[in-house]
């Protein structure tokens, strides 16, 4: 089962003040937004995410490699999803059944609270 590439995704108070501190410790800006940004240091990716999060999340996009590259190993996200809930991994927050390919998310958590977004972006 391909994951994809795997970031951590943080809830940030000043996306301006984050990105220039992540900045600092050798990051780039490879993308984002008024509220949020991509932040890349060799196969390193962070997302800062201002009032969008509730939380600090680990995040997988399934479909994609950690240069921010479409990969053609894709395991799409509704099988990595049926897989985990036929293991009996309860998911939730899903928007899988909105479309039978393409982009789409769902949420895990594991046995000590920390919610894994699975994020699909093609």
């Amino acid at each position: 089962m391909q994951l994809g590439a795997f970031s951590v995704s943080l809830a940030v108070k000043d996306i301006a003040a984050s990105k220039a501190f992540y900045e600092k410790l050798g990051f780039t800006a490879t993308g984002g937004g008024d509220r949020w940004q991509i932040m890349v240091s060799g196969s390193t990716v962070i997302g800062l995410f201002q009032g969008m999060l509730e939380a600090n999340i680990l995040t997988f996009n399934p479909g994609w490699g950690q240069d921010a590259k479409p990969r053609p190993e894709l395991t799409d996200i509704r099988q990595i999803e049926a897989r985990l809930e036929e293991a009996g991994v309860p998911t939730r927050d899903s928007t899988t059944a909105k479309s039978e390919s393409g982009p789409a998310s769902f949420v895990v958590v594991d046995p000590d609270g920390n919610a894994i977004l699975f994020d699909q972006h093609v």
